[in-house]
């Protein structure tokens, strides 16, 4: 077929097991999307790798971008899949999404995209290398360029302070990514418990309506 979409991609990545090759031509398809598929080339075709396949499409009113998926939610193909987790709660009260843990229907009815800085899967945040963060953003950039979202939002501050500016706070950013403003919010991990629901729940309002 050669150059496929992300959500081609993340159709793949949904029917295959991790390790397994997908005989499929992807000749033109863009680095930053084989990458957020969770997908590498390899002889033969596209290899499928333990991650979250990115959902995300042009035009979309808001790309939520994580630090990067743990176990739980690879094997689950959610993000922020733990019950533990307070976005899909935040997400839902800020009244973003409309179904919880299904990424898929916030792109395709509320236009709301979802991907990862770093696309590795670990069990804790700590186990990520500067490098990985670096090379994380430099795909977020590439992916926001061609994909146009109104606005960039990084659920978390570790994230951002890791591969653009360790003294950043939350709220909108001076620098942009891709062209696009951005917005970054605490983690709404249960580690993080002293950021309350209706506290995360501002924050995703506040990056869906916009610069001021």
């Amino acid at each position: 077929m050669g150059e496929r979409t992300p959500l081609e991609l993340w159709e793949l990545h949904a029917a295959s097991r991790p390790g397994d090759v997908v005989a499929v031509d992807a000749t033109g398809t863009p680095w930053w999307a084989l990458e957020g598929a969770g997908l590498e080339a390899v002889d033969g075709g596209l290899r499928r790798v333990r991650t979250i396949a990115d959902t995300t499409a042009p035009g979309m009113r808001l790309l939520l971008v994580g630090l990067n998926p743990s176990p739980a939610a690879a094997d689950a193909g959610v993000g922020f899949f733990r019950a533990g987790n307070r976005f899909w709660p935040a997400a839902l009260a800020a009244g973003i999404v409309t179904r919880d843990r299904d990424p898929r229907h916030a792109l395709g009815t509320h236009g709301v995209g979802m991907t990862d800085l770093v696309k590795r899967t670990t069990a804790r945040a700590e186990e990520l290398s500067v490098d990985e963060y670096r090379h994380g953003l430099s795909r977020i950039e590439a992916l926001a360029e061609a994909l146009a979202p109104a606005v960039v939002c990084f659920v978390g501050l570790a994230g951002w302070r890791a591969a653009v500016d360790r003294r950043a706070t939350t709220g909108w950013q001076d620098r942009p990514v891709g062209g696009r403003p951005t917005y970054v919010m605490p983690n709404p991990s249960g580690l993080n418990a002293h950021v309350r629901v209706d506290d995360l729940a501002g924050h995703l309002r506040a990056a869906a309506a916009g610069p001021a």
